[in-house]
């Protein structure tokens, strides 16, 4: 989808569709909306006063336009919920809103309205709105041939945010900003997507690469005899179940000269995770392709970064390999080092995730960072703790830890700090080495976390369990079913309040 923040006369303004944000506390018309609504010949308010449209946040209706006394075919009325609780989500949610019924009645160009009359700032408000219409404009159709389908779906291809405020440099510069955040996303979304037969470990790392060359970021990419050069153990315990080989992905952004210190952000990358020989049931497997939600997180993050040249030093790295079942794979029981030469006894080859993040983690340090950050679909135990409406957050530091939960109130993608007691760190004692990759079933999140935490030494560190965010149903109407790229926006939002 493309974003344009435009200066017109929104009366006049020629478009299929014009939303209108309005708030069901409001106890008048005013301003543009008045004006708009008089060119309706009240509907508007009729609707209003008949109660057909009382402006919650749930509520949409559609008008159209009596003669040709107004620019707009059609006006959506898109319900805002209370004025003074307005904030940026309510915004992603509307446009969201407004992108589905552009959809459903097959309009490809939609104009927003973002002006002085919205409680939001107007650098904030068409932020909000070029990524709420960026995410919901999102679909995984590549794959789909179109036989059997009696029409394909429509795309909106332009949102316009309308208003006379809304070209200036301030305003165009946010809702760029907004659409590269958001577009980056969808590319999480659709690495997530993409079925693990088409995108392996290798084809993963190659996408990575590419990406890299077309926004300017240095790539590395290590082969299995690279993975071994830097004794990343783990990581090839948990690969040598499959066929297909693992590999380890570097991408790095200098956007503040070669003194500063990096910011890494690590990302789980397990393109399938069947749970190797503690293998997982059958119902629900294929959700597994997603398991490298965190990778693509990074990989996305990263090239917005770059995209945006924000002044930082970034680093992505990404442990990508499979965890499948077979004569080689990984055995319960078994003993395996890390690089950092801890050596971790595995009671469940399905907690895999923290190995080969153990081992990425341990890398991380090499770049002397200033913070690390890792996401990835770890724990079941986050979804029964915090279901799909927030990420787990686990971190060494407090300071860290705040700007972390910020940065997710800021994206709508909120994250809920656990605690990371050195109490949990027993039960993932063990009897032949130097731990255990679990520690039962009792705070489940909180010892996976705990096991990170070994490997991270003393630099400022925060874990984003993501497990129940990460894809399903969808908790907001920008999302749809399967993946929604969480965390990529939230890691562009913190990287950025660290330079701005």
């Amino acid at each position: 989808m493309e974003v344009d923040a435009v200066r017109t006369d929104p009366l006049r303004h020629e478009t299929p569709m014009l939303a209108l944000p309005l708030f069901e506390d409001d106890e008048r018309l005013e301003g543009r909306v008045a004006a708009i609504d008089e060119r309706l010949a009240g509907l508007i308010g009729r609707a209003r006063s008949a109660g057909d449209f009382r402006g919650r946040a749930e509520d949409l209706l559609l008008l159209y336009r009596p003669g040709r006394q107004l620019g707009a075919e059609r006006v959506v009325l898109v319900g805002m919920g209370k004025r003074q609780e307005c904030q940026e989500e309510a915004l992603r949610r509307a446009a969201a809103r407004a992108v589905r019924e552009a959809e459903r009645i097959r309009v490809t160009r939609l104009s927003f309205l973002v002006d002085a009359s919205l409680p939001v700032e107007a650098e904030r408000a068409a932020q909000a709105v070029a990524e709420g219409g960026v995410l919901a404009a999102w679909r995984f159709r590549e794959l789909k041939t179109g036989a059997g389908e009696p029409e394909p779906p429509v795309e909106v291809e332009l949102l316009e945010l309308v208003g006379w405020e809304a070209a200036s440099a301030a305003v165009e510069r946010a809702a760029g900003e907004g659409s590269i955040g958001a577009g980056a996303e969808n590319l999480a979304r659709t690495l997530a997507a993409r079925p693990p037969n088409l995108e392996t470990p290798a084809r993963l790392a190659e996408m990575a690469k590419d990406i890299a060359e077309e926004v300017g970021l240095k790539a590395t990419i290590l082969d299995p005899v690279g993975i071994l050069a830097e004794e990343m153990h783990a990581l090839l315990a948990v690969a040598r179940g499959s066929q297909e080989e693992p590999r380890f992905i570097i991408l790095e952004y200098l956007g503040a000269g070669d003194d500063a210190r990096p910011v890494v952000l690590v990302g789980k990358g397990l393109t399938f995770d069947a749970g190797g020989i503690s293998i997982k049931p059958a119902k629900g497997m294929e959700e597994m392709k997603y398991d490298m939600s965190g990778g693509a997180a990074v990989i996305a993050a990263l090239k917005a970064i770059a995209e945006l040249r924000l002044e930082a030093n970034v680093v992505g790295l990404v442990p990508a390999t499979e965890n499948l079942p077979s004569g080689s794979a990984l055995k319960p029981s078994d003993v395996i080092r890390t690089r950092a030469g801890k050596t971790v006894e595995v009671v469940n080859t399905d907690a895999e995730g923290r190995l080969v993040l153990a081992d990425a983690l341990a890398y991380a340090l090499s770049y002397d960072p200033a913070a690390i950050v890792d996401a990835a679909t770890l724990t079941g135990s986050c979804v029964v703790a915090l279901g799909h409406h927030a990420s787990g957050l686990l971190s060494n530091d407090d300071a860290l830890l705040e700007e972390i939960r910020a940065a997710g109130e800021r994206t709508g993608e909120r994250c809920w700090p656990l605690p990371l007691w050195e109490d949990y760190r027993r039960q993932l004692d063990s009897d032949v080495a130097d731990l255990m990759n679990v520690g039962g079933r009792p705070a489940g999140t909180i010892t996976a976390a705990g096991f990170l935490k070994e490997f991270v030494g003393q630099v400022p560190w925060a874990h984003l369990d993501i497990a129940g965010t990460a894809w399903g149903e969808g908790t907001a109407p920008y999302h749809r079913k399967g993946p929604t790229g969480v965390p990529a926006r939230l890691f562009i939002d913190w990287v950025k309040s660290r330079v701005r």
